[in-house]
Order: C-alpha cells, then structure tokens, then sequence
C-alpha cells in the first residue's frame, strides 16, 4: 500500500506512477515527500546504498534495485505489460544525469532531474534530441524559482526601467566534513566542482530575475571556496561559495546555525530561508500540470558554471567579494 495515495483515489484521480533514482541520497526525501503530497505513487527505487529504509514511510510495496540493470528490467517488464513508470525522478550523482535521463526517456516516461542536467553544457542538444524522438519532457528542478519572495523580486525588476542597475551581494557558506572532498561532490569532473554543486541554483535565480551574463569574472577557486563577479543585463553581482566552516560569520555561529545564506540587493538583504526546503512539492505540482521548467530554461546557469570551472582566477581588484579579505587559498 502506498502512504498517501488515498486522497488521489477519493478524488477520482488516477495516481501518477514514479520511480526514483538515487533514493538513498541527501536531496531525495524532498521528491519522496514531493511525490505523497501530489498524490502519487512510487513504485520502484533505485540505489547502490541500501539505507533506504526511509521508503517505508511512504509505500511498504516500492521495489527496491541495488544494481541499475536490474532496475532497468523490472521497469521495462512493467512497460510492457502498460503499467511502467511515467515519470523518473533524478537525485543521482551529477554525473550520471545525463545517463539517467536518457533512460528515464527510452522507457517512455518523462523525467524530473536534479541540477545540474547536465555538467557540460553541450550534452544538452542530444538530451533535448532524445526527448522530442521520444514525446516525452524533461523537467530541470529549478525550485527556487517558485520561492515567493524570488516570484516578487522578479516581479519588482521587471516593471523597473530597463536601464536600472542593482548591486548584488551573494554569500553561501554550507559546511562540509572532510567525507565532501573524498567523495564523488570533491571529484570535479563528477560534480562540476564549488560553482555547480551548490552554486547553480542561485545562478539559475539571478540571471532568471536579472538577465542575461555579460561578463563573468573567477576570482578564487579551489576545493572548498569559489568567488567572482558576475555582470547581468541588470545588476552586478559579487558572489562568494564556500564548504568551509571558517567561513561561517561570527554572527551566525552565534546563534548557532551551520549555512550562512545572504542575498543583498542594493544593500538590503533578501530573505528567503523560510520555506528554501518545502519548494520541490509546488514544483511536482507545475511539472504534473505540464508547467515545469526544462533544459532550455537551464541552459544559461549550465553555461556559467561551466565557464567558472575553466576560467583563470584575477586579481578581484574593487570588484572582489567582501569575505575574499584574507582567503587566498584553502
């Protein structure tokens, strides 16, 4: 019996089926709960980690798969028997999305993808290739889109002039143990690196709110910290990201929290911590109604990162982030 679906059977509604990969991973309980509170069904799970005891609270009748190929064969029986998988959710490592969502779209079912899509950004043509041979969408999880206080923010700018230009100040410190760096996310041709793992959706949200890139400068880039500046069509933005828990200001140490996370727009800071983790459900509720976002969509915010992996850092000059002051390396 899966937990939850009884609201979507009273309705008269027919539970929309799912199957996850990567299941046993950080990002997957918010898909998981995303999934219940739509009003659907998991029916079959992907992980090579079986701690995966947190289906249980959500359907006692999931097929669990350690290996992918059995996985593979179980959905593709069900599809044939008409009863496959319509939708893949994707919280695998980075690297394998692409493999993911390709296979998601050769069994006939659409797929929802964690960032990045894609770590290249020329791997995306032969997704978007693939998915129109298959009549069948990707979706780009690009939740933060969909944070009210973001929805209003783009709002503001775009009745503003198109000539008016804000100063941006982006600082994201998220520490990590030393497990991050041995792990595939320390692996940069896994994960992309700093600028991809942790920093695409807030890229994604700044070009989305303020235009395309027009100049993008690296600053400092090293396993733990990365820092630039970026110009849009309509702001300039000093941007920090950092896993390193020297990082975190005293004044969030303080209060005893573990991420610092601050926008400042000319000057004011932008607040938006509340509900950051409750955004992935009104996602799965736009992609069921056919509204998500796809690999167009994420296009720009791929090619940024990608740009800043290769880059060359400069000296910041006066354009540097204010946390660069004494952080050179490390």
């Amino acid at each position: 019996m899966t937990i939850g679906v009884e609201a979507t059977a009273a309705s008269g509604m027919q539970p929309r089926r799912f199957a996850i990969v990567g299941v046993g991973g950080y990002i997957a309980p918010r898909h998981l709960r995303a999934i219940r509170e739509t009003g659907n069904e998991i029916i079959a799970a992907l992980d090579p980690s079986d701690s995966v005891g947190i289906l249980d609270s959500y359907s006692y009748d999931t097929a669990y798969f350690r290996e992918f190929e059995r996985f593979d064969r179980h959905l593709e029986k069900l599809r044939r028997r008409g009863a496959g998988a319509e939708y893949v959710s994707i919280c695998s490592p980075n690297y394998l999305h692409d493999a993911h969502m390709r296979f998601a779209l050769r069994i006939g079912a659409h797929a929802i993808c964690e960032k990045p899509l894609v770590i290249n950004p020329w791997n995306l043509k032969p997704l978007l290739e693939l998915a129109d041979e298959h009549q069948k969408r990707i979706y780009a999880v690009l939740q933060l889109r969909y944070h009210p206080t973001i929805q209003a923010l783009r709002k503001r700018v775009a009745a503003e002039s198109s000539t008016h230009q804000h100063t941006i100040d982006l600082t994201y410190i998220t520490p990590r143990g030393r497990w991050y760096l041995n792990s595939w996310k320390g692996n940069v041709e896994q994960s992309g690196g700093l600028a991809t793992n942790i920093g695409i959706h807030f890229f994604d949200m700044l070009i989305w709110i303020f235009g395309t890139v027009q100049t993008s400068r690296v600053h400092l880039n090293t396993p733990t910290r990365v820092a630039g500046f970026l110009q849009l069509e309509r702001a300039c933005v000093r941007w920090f990201l950092s896993i390193n828990q020297d990082d975190l200001p005293a004044h969030a140490r303080s209060k005893g929290k573990t991420t610092y996370r601050n926008i400042s727009v000319d000057g004011e800071d932008l607040e938006f911590s509340e509900g950051f983790t409750d955004l992935h459900t009104e996602l799965y509720r736009q992609v069921l109604a056919g509204n998500g976002f796809g690999p167009e969509d994420a296009r720009a915010s791929i090619e940024l990162a990608h740009a800043i992996r290769v880059a060359q850092p400069v000296a910041p000059g006066t354009e540097g982030h204010p946390f660069l002051s004494g952080r050179n390396n490390g």
